[in-house]
């Protein structure tokens, strides 16, 4: 496959045509930015990491019966992938109070709730990717009312299996971010990424954060907890 232009540069990713249409190159980076791009620095092979460790869960979900937009991993850094519109929201799911969600209701993070949640974003970081609920989503043409349902199924089959899957691995998935895509014949896949960037991970025992948070934070040891994550999800 023939690694053509580069079509797009985000925060964490690049993207690049190739020489069949209907398929992409992402090369991830190892800048990290954090409140929507206000706080940036790099972290040391992150986008190894991240390649690697998306590639992985993305290929576990699919067996589970979700489609992906994953196609194959051709180096430490970059993925082949369907070319996939993005549907312009955040998909959020959290099992555990922490971040946003318990600055915004003024709680203590860790509480475990008993069912999890979803919360939608409009995907604008002009507007700093404001909350919306599927009404707005659905007024504002973002998405049908059948492609949010179909979302939502597969943001929660989604939680599940990597709740349990992570699960065996000690680590409490506390909450993360999905983004989905529509192939070019309208079908809903999960794309982007599942990382230590998108994900909460704590140590079940510890509670160590073992993800974004360490940089956003200024805990120190971001690359040990990236790769300590990498190490428990490849087993390597």
């Amino acid at each position: 496959m023939e690694k053509r232009e580069l079509l797009y540069e985000g925060k964490a990713k690049k993207v690049y045509a190739t020489d069949d249409p209907e398929v992409l190159l992402v090369d991830y980076k190892d800048d990290a930015t954090a409140f929507n791009g206000l706080k940036k620095g790099t972290i040391a092979g992150k986008g190894a990491i991240n390649n690697r460790v998306t590639n992985y869960m993305m290929r576990i979900l699919e067996k589970e019966g979700v489609p992906t937009h994953y196609v194959e991993e051709i180096s430490p850094c970059e993925t082949l992938v369907k070319k996939v519109s993005i549907v312009p929201l955040e998909v959020i799911i959290r099992n555990i109070s922490a971040g946003s969600f318990a600055k915004r209701f003024g709680v203590s993070e860790g509480i475990v709730f008993e069912e999890p949640t979803i919360e939608f974003s409009y995907k604008n970081d002009e507007l700093g990717d404001p909350l919306m609920n599927a009404y707005h989503a659905f007024a504002l043409g973002l998405a049908t009312k059948k492609e949010i349902e179909t979302i939502k199924e597969m943001a929660f089959k989604i939680n599940a299996v990597m709740k349990d899957f992570f699960r065996k691995l000690k680590v409490d998935l506390v909450d993360f971010k999905l983004e989905f895509g529509r192939l070019s014949d309208g079908t809903i896949v999960l794309a982007d990424e599942i990382s230590p960037d998108t994900c909460r991970f704590w140590d079940s025992e510890t509670h160590e954060k073992l993800d974004k948070d360490r940089f956003r934070r200024d805990l120190g040891n971001v690359e040990d907890a990236y790769k300590e994550m990498m190490k428990r999800i490849l087993g390597e």
